[in-house]
């Protein structure tokens, strides 16, 4: 078969959906891949995928823009002619899924969360939804990642056919495996992993930092991701008073985590944090909002701690909170942990769900042609 994933960036494409990629590719499909070039193009195409250029800007808002990337879509899958095409994240599913609906390409969804543009009520929400309305349509499958999201497009009158619910992206069990807690006289080192916005809950962070910190000067800070909105100022001066410590896009996390104590994450939103499976699975506690896309990763008081969103003082309750805990206690949160994920969010499950829905997919659409 021919497979065609439409996606937005070439980081989430090969840390979250490698493995499902690898197995297409081992059943001797053509798999190509359709995004912006980035860094990690060459390491999809080192596994076999096969690359199409994109221009796609993740979080711009012209319709010039958008109505050349649908043109982009529509052009490649006649080229193409896949046997199904599989879209992640907003743009690719809404302008990937006109497309493949006028080519009359069945197509399976993947709602990575509602993001911005539909977490935030007003005009860009009710525009977002209709697209999704239209874009989502005639999808074969929309796989949603938490159950809140499913109902919320529900409710909505987004969908109306076949839906799943995985868990999340699931985690990579052997690449992100069970690590030995940190010693107990070292510093205790709260670890945040993300794209450095508001939407994340960096302007929560910060000000929880200088709060902890004033309590608690052995705890240290440190923030790893890319720079979506500019914090550099903040992030300076905090470096200069030894609260945070930024790193930066890092493409190893697994060493990051591996020399934390817990991983915090006050996002105001996700679909369901990968960042947090990943903390979990290395025998780390979670810190996070109590959020759709957060609560389902952690179980408060026994793996990690939840909070109020946009809550400072919520936030700083539960850093307290784990702070108290004695050496044993956060070793034990960290190894339950462990065995929630292998329980729940093995990335196994999540690839078993595709290569089941894309045979499924397309054989009935083999069946509608005969």
């Amino acid at each position: 078969m021919k497979i065609l994933v439409l996606a937005n960036f070439g980081m989430g494409l090969y840390n979250f959906r490698k493995e499902l990629l690898e197995k297409l590719i081992q059943q001797n499909n053509e798999v190509y891949i359709s995004l912006p070039n980035d860094e990690y193009v060459s390491k999809l195409e080192d596994i076999g995928c096969r690359f199409i250029d994109t221009q796609l800007n993740r979080r711009g808002t012209n319709p010039i823009s958008d109505f050349k990337l649908f043109l982009f879509y529509r052009k490649i899958i006649k080229k193409i002619k896949p046997d199904v095409v599989l879209t992640y994240t907003i743009k690719p599913n809404v302008y990937g899924g006109m497309a493949c609906t006028i080519t009359k390409t069945p197509y399976i969804t993947n709602i990575t969360g509602l993001g911005t543009s539909v977490e935030n009520k007003g005009l860009m929400q009710k525009i977002t939804l209709q697209l999704y309305r239209i874009g989502l349509k005639k999808s074969s499958c929309i796989m949603f990642q938490n159950d809140t999201n499913q109902i919320f497009f529900r409710k909505k009158s987004i969908i109306k056919g076949e839906t799943r619910l995985i868990p999340g992206s699931g985690v990579n069990l052997n690449l992100h495996k069970f690590e030995e807690y940190p010693e107990k006289e070292q510093k205790i080192r709260l670890l945040f992993i993300g794209r450095i916005m508001k939407a994340k809950g960096i302007e929560e962070l910060f000000k929880a930092a200088v709060i902890v910190k004033s309590k608690h000067p052995n705890v240290q800070f440190d923030l790893i991701g890319s720079m979506e909105e500019d914090y550099s100022q903040e992030i300076q001066e905090l470096e200069r008073e030894n609260i945070v410590k930024y790193y930066g896009q890092q493409s190893d996390v697994h060493s990051f985590i591996k020399n934390s104590h817990a991983t915090i994450l006050p996002s105001h939103h996700e679909g369901l944090a990968n960042v947090l499976l990943e903390s979990a699975s290395s025998g780390r506690p979670i810190l996070a909002s109590n959020i759709p896309g957060c609560v389902e990763t952690f179980e408060d008081g026994i793996t990690g701690f939840g909070f109020e969103v946009s809550n400072v003082a919520s936030l700083v309750d539960a850093i307290d909170k784990f702070l108290i805990l004695s050496y044993p206690q956060k070793k034990e949160m960290g190894y339950k942990g462990r065995l929630k994920v292998e329980k729940e969010f093995d990335r196994e499950l999540v690839i078993n769900t595709y290569l089941n829905e894309i045979s499924r997919v397309t054989r009935a659409n083999e069946e509608s042609y005969q």
